[in-house]
Parts: C-alpha cells; structure tokens; sequence
C-alpha cells in the first residue's frame, strides 16, 4: 500500500493525506513507512542525477575522506545567518576527479550556504597566506559537511591555512529575496487557489525562483494576476521577517507549514514572513518583506497530472525584464512606422495591407494559370492532360485544372505542383461523360509523394510531403489514364 500511495504522489501528485484517508475509510491501511523508504530513494536518485548533471564524478576515495572527516571533526559550523565573511581553518582540499583543477575545500566553519531545500548553493572566495580558490558551488559533501568547489588561483590553500572565506554579496542578497518571495508565493497560491496548494518542489536561484504545486486545473490569467497582488500587496506592507530556531512540536503548535517528505529533527529553523507566512525552513532570508522588492509572475503551466509550476522573478528582475520589453516595444514601433502608444493599430493595419496583398497575388496567380488553360490543353492525349505546374499554390492548381477540363475536346486533366510553401499539391478534374474517375486517377500518384487524399469523382484533390516524387507520380497518372508513359 506504501508503494501505491507513493506512485500516485510521484506520478500523479496526489497528497498521501488524500490517499490515507480515503484507504483507511475503505478497511486497507497506509504503509506509511514504506511510502517514506520510496520517497528517501527517490531523492537519494535525484541528487545522484543532479551531481551527474554537473559533470563532475565524486572518487570513491574522496568520499570515503570526507566520511572520514566528518566523524574526526564533526559537522561544518554555518556562520551565514550572522555574516557574509568569516576567518576559519582549512582542514581539507580534495581534488574533484574528472573536474579539470577543481577542488572541494572543507573548512571548520563558513558563511558558504550549502545547496538544500531548493535553495542554491553560494559562490564566492576563499583567501589563504599564499592563495584563493573561487568558489563556484557550494553541497554536502557528507552530511552538514560543506563542500567549497572552486579553482586555486595561485597557489591555492592548503590544509592548515588560516583563511578568509567571503561569500559573493550581490548573488547573496538576490537570492534571500527569491527565497523569502517563494514562502509569500507559497501563501499567495493557497489563498487564490485553495487549501489544497501544497508545495511539490522549488528552485531559489539569484536570478529567478521556481515553485512546483499541487493543483487539480488550469490557473487562469486572472487568477495569476491575483496571486502576483497579494505578494506585491504583502512587499509594500515591509512586515517584519523573524527566523529562528525552536522546537518542532512548538513550531508546529503556532501553525508552521512542514513540507512533506522532509525530515526533521527536534529542532527546527521557522521562518514568519511577514503576517500571512510561517513555514520550516532553513534557508537564508530577508529581514522584511519589503527587501524583496516587486515580483512579477513571468510563467506558469502544467508539469504533469495535478502538478503545476511557476517561475517568477523579484527585486531588479522585474525592471530589467520591463526594461527589455520597452526596448522591443520600441524597435517593433520603430520598424512598424507608428509611435509605441499606437503599436497595436499600427501592426493591425500592416496585417490587413499584407492580406490584401496576398489576395492580389493569388488573384493574379489564378488570372495567369486560367490564361494558360488553352496551353496546356494543346499538349492533350487522347483528351487527357497529366501536367507538372511548379510555384502555384493549390488553390491555383485546383483553379488551372477547372480551366483547362473546361477547354474544348477534353475529357480529364492531373495536375500536380510543389507550391513554395513546401509539400505537393496533386488536383485531377473529369467531365461527367468522360468514362474517368478523378479520385482513381490520382489514388497511387498521392501514394508516390508519400501523401493521400483525392477521393471525388469529377474533382478530387490531393496533397503529399515529398516533392522529389512529383514527376514518378505524374507518371502513375498517365497509367491510371490509360496513356503512355
């Protein structure tokens, strides 16, 4: 029953609540620490495929090092709640196999937030007596044991080394925003769309946020707009942000929200942002809703059956997107002809001139094939016309082929034509006393184009994908005509 109940939460996004209460009304009970044991593997795979998706291979021997570590020195001390910089001890750098100079530099303590909880791992530099390394990434080696990836510039640092480890601010700063911006999402979404809104996943990078949820239907536009409101609505109200540790049974006491499938231990780090918000999380933070400046929606759709995703972006984000968009408002205007304010007319005007002149072209297209119809009648068989008209289109085709079964001592005609748009466009026309079947005349011709089609009987039109065949199917017309090759 565990397994079950996992699937339909992994593949189909369906709460295990849902899926126990509705087992047990029925007499069959949840294993529920089966479903536990399936979702810690199925996360176990995930970061294995993450670290692949890195390109980088951690060497049995160097993890087997970081074990080692961790049990004689125990966990790394996390500093970044409190500073952005930190003096610390070297105590391990390993090089990352397959990495091209990479290494993992482990300290005894570090402002370096490590990837988790959806959060990005910080970059930054750490400066020793008589080198750096820029950090690039920043994980778990080993559990709560943090991994500083980077490239030694000079001669690097070196176990032992008294160092400065200095995160990068800015990257810092936008990501606190996006991540405080994600709990407002998370409250936003369940006030608009209902209750049921739980959080199934997310990203808070520096420059954007992404949070996957669960939700039976189509989020319209209005409700967008309405959930992009509240979150706006609660940045400018610049509420207090409070993030401490406390208990997990007095956290869950004040209604914080635990994220399912987690694990918690007794002591739990809670984050109220602001007024409507209190959830676990260990993350990193702004100080007040208001640091995180506006946040603008910028997609949501669907990712599977009950699971939804949306992306947005906060701080300077949204200017720089207004910003672009204004400049291709601005190009799109200039090439239109019209001022920005009258785009919308300009480009609905430019659309009907360019349909009018599509319509000229084809008229005089269908003018010129009909002009043509006594041609290609002299060039009959025994009444019958099998000829390739290339650069018409197949309402042109179509127009030609009346034309010309309407000539004198005619009794059917196939014509056939790779229009400039791509494709094939076959058309066959018989007079009703001709003793012809139009649809038969073109049946295997379409089959040499690799399409079909071209069922009437006095007027029968088909298409095809591939004009390389045109002339072997016009062939297969004279046959079915009765003509010679």
């Amino acid at each position: 029953a565990g397994r079950v109940a996992f699937t339909l939460h992994d593949t189909y996004g369906f709460p295990y609540e849902v899926t126990a209460e509705i087992a047990e009304d029925r007499g069959h009970p949840v294993d529920r620490a089966g479903f536990d044991e399936d979702m810690a593997e199925q996360k176990r795979q995930s970061k294995e495929a993450g670290r692949r998706n890195k390109g980088v291979e951690m060497g049995g021997d160097a993890q087997a090092a970081f074990q080692g570590l961790l049990a004689d020195r125990g966990t790394t001390e996390f500093t970044g709640r409190d500073e952005e910089t930190s003096e610390a001890t070297v105590l391990a750098v390993v090089p990352v196999a397959g990495a091209d100079g990479l290494v993992d530099v482990v300290l005894d303590r570090t402002p370096f937030y490590a990837e988790s909880g959806g959060q990005v791992g910080d970059t930054g530099t750490i400066t020793g007596p008589s080198g750096s390394v820029e950090v690039v990434d920043t994980t778990y080696v080993a559990p709560a044991l943090h991994g500083h990836r980077g490239r030694p510039v000079g001669d690097g640092v070196a176990p032992g080394d008294r160092v400065t480890a200095e995160i990068d601010h800015d990257r810092r700063a936008a990501i606190k925003r996006n991540h405080t911006g994600t709990h407002l999402l998370h409250w936003a979404l369940k006030e608009v769309l209902g209750p049921h809104v739980k959080q199934q996943g997310s990203l808070v990078a520096p420059d954007r946020l992404r949070f996957d949820f669960s939700h039976f239907e189509p989020v319209t536009d209005e409700q967008v707009a309405r959930i992009e409101d509240l979150v706006n609505e609660a940045v400018l109200v610049d509420d207090p942000v409070l993030h401490y540790e406390t208990s997990k049974d007095e956290a869950l006491a004040k209604g914080a929200i635990a994220f399912f499938g987690e694990k918690y231990g007794d002591r739990v780090r809670v984050l109220e942002a602001g007024r409507h918000s209190t959830e676990l999380c260990g993350g990193t933070h702004v100080t007040a809703t208001g640091q995180i400046g506006p946040m603008k929606i910028v997609s949501e759709g669907s990712i599977g059956s009950n699971l939804r995703r949306v992306e947005a972006v906060t701080g300077t984000g949204p200017v720089e997107r207004l910003r672009d968009e204004e400049t291709r408002l601005a190009r799109l205007a200039e090439l239109v002809g019209v001022p920005v304010g009258e785009l919308a007319e300009g480009v609905e005007k430019r659309l009907g001139e360019l349909k009018a002149l599509r319509d000229e072209v084809g008229a005089l297209k269908a003018k010129a094939a009909a002009s043509g119809a006594s041609d290609l009648a002299g060039r009959a068989v025994d009444g019958v016309v099998v000829e390739r008209v290339d650069g018409l289109d197949r309402d042109a085709v179509r127009t030609l082929a009346l034309a010309v079964r309407d000539q004198p001592g005619i009794r059917g005609v196939v014509l056939g034509a790779a229009p400039d748009g791509g494709g094939v466009a076959l058309v066959a026309a018989v007079t009703p006393d001709s003793g012809l079947n139009a649809g038969e005349l073109i049946a295997d011709a379409a089959r040499a184009v690799g399409g079909g089609g071209g069922k009437g009987a006095d007027l029968a039109v088909a298409g095809g994908r591939d004009p390389g065949g045109l002339d072997e199917a016009l062939g297969r017309a004279r046959a079915a005509a009765g003509l010679p090759g």
